[in-house]
């Protein structure tokens, strides 16, 4: 194709490498989580969020966002954590339309003792590996790529929008099933 600007040797070693290292990185850590603390990584994730936040709480949206997954991939996440009593929704007290996701004490008791275990799979499959100033290349370099490709803040009314969007959905499959009204298909 005419004006198409190819990889070259260096910028395909570098794509492979990154294709590779992503894949491996990312089984390494989902295939611990599942045999030391029965979690997803999605589901770590959500945890350690929810930790993160004030009150161990946030708007559905707004951990979506944050975990850079979809609403109706992470509705079904925080329905599993909330089947084994890690997590809770309840409704949010400023916002009709908006469901907020809550950690219990069993879910901060689950990612205290997942923890250490999950740091280091990180060690071992990425940080132990590189040398320090390769850490802080890959950090900057990384960290260019999702800050260009990251959407552009929403507007007030999207974020409304999405938010009945989410509650609406959650409200349909509330009273579907015994799963909290999630999907069972895997994510």
């Amino acid at each position: 194709m005419e004006g198409t600007r190819w990889l070259d040797e260096r910028q395909m070693a570098a794509w492979q490498g990154f294709l590779e290292a992503t894949s491996r990185v990312s089984r390494h850590v989902e295939q611990q989580l599942k045999e030391d603390a029965g979690l997803s990584h999605p589901q770590y994730e959500v945890l350690v969020r929810l930790a993160g936040a004030p009150g161990g709480e946030l708007r559905m949206t707004d951990l979506a966002e944050g975990l850079f997954s979809s609403k109706s991939n992470l509705t079904y996440q925080v329905g599993q954590l909330e089947k084994h009593g890690l997590v809770r929704r309840r409704s949010c007290p400023t916002d009709v339309r908006g469901i907020l996701a809550v950690l219990t004490e069993e879910g901060r008791d689950t990612l205290r003792a997942a923890a250490p275990g999950h740091v280091a799979a990180v060690r071992a499959a990425l940080i132990d590996v590189l040398e320090p100033d390769e850490t802080d290349t890959i950090a900057r370099a990384l960290g260019r790529v999702g800050a260009r490709l990251r959407p552009p803040a929403r507007n007030t009314e999207e974020a409304e929008a999405a938010d009945t969007e989410t509650a609406e959905a959650e409200a349909q499959g509330a009273g579907s099933s015994d799963s909290g009204g999630m999907s069972t298909s895997s994510s």
